[in-house]
């Protein structure tokens, strides 16, 4: 029996907050259903770390992994030559994913870099290729980024909407029954805090922990009743 509900999103390389807040909700296989809504790596110190944790969390029961626009990205620029793609993935904190998994990496063996990767962790690639664009229960909707509201059925919104959707979701109104959990937008973005944001039927959980803010749980019970867990980062604080 599921006793309850644990949701994170955005870890964004943030190995040891994330071991952290495991520990601090008492994270236990087989008794909670575990849910990561996305972004494994990018702008964080240890994304190798995060994804290879997760990557062994994904065998075990009741654990769902869900797709984010970074982890996207990175499938994207080991497994194709596209300059717009690389110039994005520096853009917006890839140069510290490559650090993690090339400790000497520097731009100049970029080409060296990324074939390395591309051969020694194919089954990082391949896991973040595989990671679900959503999931839901009886009472939620689980996403990285939101439910485009221009679509009466949402699982036919196009598959990017799904890890980078924005605006559109968050001023928009779903016709859904389910409330919808997501990330990808900086709760700081969206109420000057960290902390976990409801509205109707969104709650943002992304805390900006990258951005030097926190990471948050949502733990939601068997009752329904939602609880909100955090750690606060080790990050320096940025602009976000």
């Amino acid at each position: 029996m599921i006793l309850r509900t644990l949701v994170i999103s955005d870890i964004h390389g943030c190995f040891d907050e994330f071991m952290e807040l495991l520990d601090l909700v008492e994270y236990t296989v087989g008794k909670d259903r575990l849910i990561l809504l996305g972004d494994y790596v990018d702008r964080g110190p240890k994304s190798k770390e995060v994804v290879q944790y997760v990557l062994e969390l994904e065998k075990k029961d009741e654990v769902i992994i869900l797709k984010g626009n970074h982890d996207e990205r990175f499938v994207s620029l080991v497994e194709r030559e596209n300059p717009t793609v690389r110039e994005m993935f520096f853009k917006y904190g890839g140069y510290e994913t490559l650090k993690s998994y090339v400790p000497n990496f520097s731009m100049e063996h970029f080409d060296e870099a990324v074939d390395f990767i591309r051969q020694e962790y194919r089954h990082h690639i391949e896991f973040l290729n595989r990671t679900k664009l959503y999931f839901e229960d009886d009472h939620f909707i689980y996403v990285h980024a939101g439910l485009n509201p221009k679509f009466k059925d949402w699982k036919q919104q196009p598959v990017p909407d799904f890890y980078t959707i924005r605006e559109t979701f968050l001023q928009g109104t779903v016709d859904t029954e389910k409330r919808i959990v997501f990330g990808h937008t900086a709760t700081p973005l969206i109420h000057e805090s960290g902390d976990i944001w409801m509205s109707g039927e969104k709650i943002g959980i992304d805390g900006g922990c990258v951005f030097g803010y926190q990471l948050n749980c949502l733990e939601i019970g068997n009752e329904g009743k939602l609880t909100q867990y955090e750690v606060p980062s080790k990050q320096k604080r940025s602009r976000i």
